[in-house]
């Protein structure tokens, strides 16, 4: 199934239309800092879309800016990689920071996904595939409508879950899992040995979960749309496209959690 990928803001318009940036011959590698805003500006309003209103845009907008220029000064284009996908990973990475020292996710809450990632895990083990939503329901001891007030209530939790999985580079940075198992490029800095292992891995549970589940993962990690747009994609509603993202990002991450964080 494929879909037909619209901008999902001004700033994600605004990014397509200068996602070639002008390359001046001194540096082939990048162009100038202010050519990358908008990507910054993409970045940071894709993610704003699943937070809460109270986080501020412009505190993740400023927080990007941070990883933008970090990139902008650390890059290496002897290394293979290009600027954008380099920056988009410090961008990116810059932004989660600033979301993880806001604490906006309750404690109650991250109790709850983490309670719901255990039962996954060892259904998971006793069943030798990915429960279904029955049968969470059932291990958790609610009634399915109480199973699906739990997803819609962790969800925000379950946003930074994959992202949360992340390893250093050869710069000891951390780089989030999901933008480098997104990456097609080959990247020196980045390629290494338990990065292919956490392909391998993700690629095997990827395949153990819903085909609605796996749809759900690969439109919004992959093809970058937002929770709206895949319901418009799959016809169901956002709400249920976020409950089916949460039980895979939970279950994905429950996986890697027990390979690489044991």
């Amino acid at each position: 199934m494929s879909a037909q990928k619209k901008p999902a803001n001004k700033a994600s318009l605004q990014y397509s239309k200068q996602k070639q940036p002008a390359q001046p011959a001194e540096d082939a590698g990048k162009g100038e800092l202010v050519d990358y805003l908008p990507l910054v500006k993409y970045i940071a309003g894709r993610l704003a879309i699943s937070l809460p209103r109270s986080v501020e845009l412009d505190d993740l907008i400023n927080a990007g800016v941070v990883g933008l220029i970090d990139a902008y000064n650390n890059f290496d284009v002897g290394k293979g990689v290009k600027f954008e996908t380099y920056a988009s990973l410090r961008i990116r990475g810059s932004i989660l920071d600033e979301l993880r020292g806001m604490d906006w996710v309750p404690r109650s809450t991250r109790a709850r996904s983490r309670e719901v990632e255990r039962t996954i895990s060892k259904l998971e083990g006793q069943l030798g595939r990915s429960p279904t939503e029955a049968e969470l329901a059932d291990e958790l001891d609610v009634t399915l409508e109480e199973y699906y007030q739990i997803m819609d209530d962790v969800s925000s939790a379950a946003l930074l879950s994959l992202d949360e999985m992340s390893f250093g580079d050869d710069d000891d940075k951390p780089v989030s899992l999901v933008d480098n198992l997104r990456s097609q490029d080959q990247p020196s800095a980045l390629v290494n040995l338990e990065r292919l292992e956490m392909r391998d891995l993700l690629a095997d549970s990827l395949g153990q979960i819903s085909e609605q589940e796996r749809l759900v993962v690969a439109l919004y990690y992959y093809e970058e749309l937002t929770l709206k747009e895949i319901g418009q994609v799959l016809e169901l509603s956002e709400s249920r496209v976020s409950q089916l993202h949460t039980k895979a990002v939970l279950g994905l991450r429950a996986k890697l959690r027990k390979r690489f964080m044991a």
